[in-house]
């Protein structure tokens, strides 16, 4: 049916649309940097794909008008939120409507989408064409709305498309599957996501020794985002202690700041990724995700776009606890020999004197930034077992 606004709308319903309030498995994530939690609502017919998604926490689900006798079966066995579509309009169990639905295929009914057309307080939107540019309007023209925007996502890579435009990203999805493995890929990008709002711990260490190691395969990190400074990569040659090598974003009078990239370590080297893991700096690739953090622990992820990995001289750093006066455990990287490779120090008070000392000027007694972590590893995982690393 074509609406007088030009939209096609399957159902404005806004009355009662104080019933949503409450609705809707919220998923608090830094996905996006409005500080709003996201909403997931899952469309599907499966009860494996039910079950995950009420094992992971969302518990709304949309069902068709003549799946009822579905909805009270699942309501039966979990706690959930059933809605429905009834003559192109979506009702919550007592039959008030909760949602706006639209059709949006063409420019001309995305740009009369607006939160000033009598939308109900929830707008499903059907982006049946393209997907990134029509969401990246949606969410420019509905900021400071009260309204919540959900797309309909049948994939979870759609999903996080919508999550991530214009980086504050609609308030949700409509997950329309029917495979359990989407469920689990949401969740997990969520888990991602949810990591950069955790503050890390970061420890100061002092440096016992400066030495030169040799010549080595080293790699270079180049980054799809820019680096500020202070923030840098967590590499180390032990898993139980990772160094913050910062990245390449200051000035020097002998090469131009390269803010994307840090020059990281050999090939050996662990590297923190997402989700509390570890990689080898052999294994980064163009598209892998790494986790970048500054000398307060704020956390954010960062897409590789490339890799160098070339033969350099290295300089070996080592380095220890002070109030580790029992075990003396020793904590040590392996870095290129070159005055724009640097270590994070430790920030003095509220004022920061110094961000990073070059390798090239570090000294015995100097104090830098280490993360501290489970020393045993499986294929990068944090696993309970005796390990002797040296």
């Amino acid at each position: 049916m074509e609406a007088s606004n030009g939209i096609k709308e399957i159902q404005l319903a806004q009355k009662s649309s104080s019933a949503s309030i409450g609705l809707g498995s919220s998923t608090p994530s830094s996905s996006g940097t409005s500080g709003k939690s996201k909403r997931v609502w899952v469309w599907t017919e499966s009860k494996q794909v039910m079950t995950a998604s009420v094992e992971r926490g969302w518990n709304t689900f949309i069902f068709s008008s003549r799946s009822r006798e579905l909805a009270d079966e699942w309501s039966s066995i979990a706690l959930i939120h059933p809605l429905f579509i009834q003559e192109g309009a979506i009702f919550d169990g007592e039959n008030r409507s909760v949602a706006t639905i639209l059709e949006v295929s063409n420019p001309q009914e995305l740009e009369q989408l607006q939160p000033d057309k009598g939308l109900g307080e929830n707008v499903v939107v059907d982006l049946l064409d393209w997907q990134v540019i029509p969401a990246e309007n949606i969410v420019a023209a509905f900021q400071g709305s009260e309204k919540t925007v959900f797309a309909i996502s049948k994939t979870p890579l759609e999903a996080q498309v919508f999550f991530e435009a214009l980086e504050q990203g609609l308030g949700g999805v409509v997950l329309k599957v029917e495979d359990v493995k989407a469920i689990l890929d949401l969740k997990d990008y969520f888990d991602r996501r949810d990591e950069v709002s955790n503050i890390l711990s970061l420890t100061k260490a002092t440096v016992t020794s400066v030495q030169v190691a040799g010549m080595g395969d080293r790699v270079c990190v180049d980054l799809c985002s820019l680096m500020r400074p202070g923030e840098g990569l967590l590499v180390g040659s032990f898993a139980r202690g990772l160094f913050l090598v910062h990245s390449e974003c200051l000035e020097s009078n002998y090469i131009a700041s390269r803010p994307f990239r840090v020059n990281a370590g050999p090939v050996h080297a662990y590297v923190a990724v997402p989700g509390g893991k570890t990689c080898y700096l052999s294994e980064l690739k163009s598209g892998k995700e790494v986790i970048l953090v500054d000398q307060k622990g704020h956390q954010r992820t960062a897409i590789v776009g490339r890799v160098k990995i070339e033969t350099r001289p290295l300089i070996l750093v080592e380095a220890k606890l002070q109030r580790d006066s029992v075990n003396q455990t020793l904590y040590s990287i392996l870095v290129q020999n070159a005055e724009t490779v640097a270590l994070v120090c430790p920030s003095k008070g509220i004022e920061v004197q110094k961000t990073a000392i070059p390798v090239t000027s570090l000294k015995v007694g100097d104090e830098i930034l280490v993360r501290l972590q489970g020393g045993a590893r499986h294929t990068g995982i944090e696993i309970q077992e005796f390990i002797v690393e040296k």
